[in-house]
């Protein structure tokens, strides 16, 4: 079967030219795929029924596009590529892959799903509350549909945004979901695109925002069809840690820029993420005149959206708005917060955190700024890190202390609270409840969960080897371990028993010590709530001071003087001084014992002087 000329089917206001993957309407489908320095494209197309037909696409003026239109073209239909007559390959652009990334693509009916949410709308970027969330992990089941069930709790906590790890389909069952290769197509191993649809729909029912992790410093090592398409997808010998970056500036970089914009047009329009976090976006070079990411951004707020990066650098240019030759994000993962934090507790001095000495002093400055270093130099790399920030207002700074990097990225992914005395872990979960900046917590630390959030993949037997080889040098490299001989307590990345043992027990909340963490970030979220109203306070409203191994954040905040004291070792009779105690991490109710020494954290009201 030979294809109909394109505008029989599409009008040229139904389609973007420059748009790639299946387009169905009401006249079929329309195949579209950017396969530029090859010469012939055919659609072989398996039906519902079993019956298979091909279609043959046709290359728009030399212009690397080919399309191709099947009248006949309906939602199921099951259909792969071979270019220059090469064996079968699925679409880059997929949609959905119900049999894996190896298997053929499907079309979807996008407008098939009914949203109940009528009156959404995108929030804004402030006062948000994060839960950074691994949807194979989140629950037993690891599904879409099994993680609604946990929306409620959620919803109690005081979260306002869920951060769903990467959801691009990978290779093999399980992953972290940084090795995905289809960027269009949700994960078959969570469910359909109607089921991460329902998700969302349920997020939006219970006032919870969805942020969606995207990568696009690379690709994976299994499943990656891409350069069957055309080599100019990529850099050619510019690599990253992790694989090759995307051609943004090259040769014939246009589509491939499209085709990350549709990519993030796509998840916005087609299941309404509210926000995305962009992965290691240090990594994403770009010598254009405007950065891709730049592009993203301003695409990001045309559609009500926020965007917020990953970025080791510390650099304001990311904040900044175009104006300033900056990329307008809305928000940075702020790490040096959880690196002072960590420091503090467990003295730590491995690769990063050896540019830390975890004092009362570093973590009050890391609080007036936003980030710690701002052009210091830095004892790692023996040069200046980070630029000046205290000017950007705190909403645009993500503070944790607990994250999917920083556990998983451990030797045996073992968590903050296995690490510290459960009276620090309680200082530290309150005192992060009640930064002014954007809290983000990794699934499972607010009830203290016994499971460890390990690194686990799933890629056939001698690349998972390979994997589990480079992870251990890196490691050693990285001075993350120091004795080889340590290798042995590490779990293997590509076991089935590495995955099932990361997964969270719901069952847990159900016993005293963790149901009485639980209740100390609920309580600690509730007063964020009572104190600042939704929204992050400004930095008009607080300042911050340290005396000693004492931490203290001043609000003076309608129209209440409030102080927030993280204090490394606290004394039963520094409690209560000229104020009423409004909340501590130590209260009888948060603690088997309450602790009359040690450390705590101590919520405070006071009179005194305005800010």
């Amino acid at each position: 079967m030979t294809s109909t000329p394109l505008s029989k089917f599409l009008q040229p206001e139904e389609m973007i030219l420059t748009d790639v993957g299946p387009c169905l309407h009401e006249r079929g489908v329309t195949y579209r795929v950017w396969a530029l320095g090859h010469v012939s494209v055919v659609a072989l197309i398996e039906k519902q029924n079993g019956t298979r037909h091909t279609n043959v696409l046709r290359q728009a003026k030399e212009s690397g596009y080919f399309y191709g239109s099947d009248p006949d073209g309906e939602a199921g239909d099951l259909y792969s590529f071979s270019i220059d007559g090469a064996p079968p390959i699925p679409d880059f652009a997929s949609h959905f892959q119900p049999q894996g990334v190896h298997g053929p693509s499907q079309v979807i009916d996008s407008k098939a799903y009914l949203w109940t949410t009528k009156d959404w709308k995108r929030p804004t970027w402030n006062g948000h509350v994060v839960y950074e969330c691994h949807v194979g992990t989140f629950t037993p089941e690891g599904t879409f549909q099994a993680a609604v069930g946990k929306l409620s709790h959620l919803s109690s906590l005081g979260i306002t945004a869920i951060e769903l790890m990467p959801l691009a389909d990978w290779a093999g069952e399980k992953n972290w979901g940084y090795d995905g290769v289809m960027p269009f197509a949700p994960s078959h191993s969570y469910g359909t695109p109607d089921d991460l649809r329902a998700f969302v729909d349920a997020c939006h029912a219970h006032g919870i925002a969805v942020i969606l992790d995207v990568v696009f410093n690379h690709l994976g090592p299994e499943g990656n069809f891409s350069h069957q398409y055309s080599d100019y997808y990529f850099y050619q010998g510019k690599d990253n840690p992790w694989g090759q970056n995307f051609n943004l500036d090259g040769p014939h970089s246009g589509p491939v820029r499209a085709f990350l914009r549709q990519n993030i047009r796509y998840w916005l329009d087609e299941f309404r993420i509210d926000g995305f976090r962009m992965d290691a976006t240090h990594a994403v070079p770009d010598s254009s005149p405007v950065h891709l990411l730049a592009e993203i951004a301003d695409l990001v707020h045309d559609w009500g959206g926020f965007i917020i990066a990953e970025d080791e650098r510390n650099n304001r240019e990311i904040l900044e708005p175009l104006v300033r030759n900056g990329w307008n994000f809305d928000a940075v993962w702020a790490d040096d917060f959880h690196h002072v934090m960590r420091v503090s507790q467990t003295r730590e001095q491995q690769f990063y955190y050896s540019m830390f000495c975890g004092s009362a002093e570093e973590i009050a400055q890391t609080l007036k700024q936003g980030w710690l270093y701002s052009g210091q130099v830095s004892p790692l790399h023996k040069k200046p890190r980070g630029t000046p920030c205290n000017d950007f207002s705190p909403e645009r700074f993500v503070y944790c202390i607990s994250n999917h990097d920083q556990v998983g990225n451990r030797p045996l992914g073992d968590r903050l609270h296995h690490t510290i005395s459960p009276a620090a872990y309680r200082a530290c979960s309150l005192f992060l409840c009640l930064v002014p900046y954007t809290p983000l917590f990794f699934m499972g630390q607010e009830w203290g969960c016994t499971s460890p959030f390990l690194y686990f993949v799933d890629m056939p037997e001698e690349l998972g080897s390979k994997i589990a080889e480079g992870r251990k040098r890196e490691l050693l490299e990285a001075k993350f371990v120091t004795d080889p001989a340590d290798f042995k307590k590490m779990s293997d990345p590509n076991s089935p028993k590495t995955f099932s043992r990361s997964k969270l027990d719901w069952e847990e909340i159900s016993q005293d010590d963790h149901r009485r963490l639980l209740d100390l970030y609920r309580a600690g979220l509730k007063l964020r709530m009572e104190l600042f109203g939704g929204f992050n306070p400004p930095r008009t409203c607080w300042h911050v001071e340290s005396k000693q191994s004492t931490v203290i954040i001043h609000y003076q905040i309608g129209g209440r003087c409030i102080e927030v004291s993280l204090h490394s070792r606290m004394r039963k009779a520094d409690v209560i001084k000229n104020g009423r105690v409004l909340l501590r991490s130590n209260a009888p109710e948060f603690s088997d014992a309450a602790a009359t020494e040690g450390p705590e954290t101590v919520v405070v009201e006071v009179g005194g002087p305005k800010i």
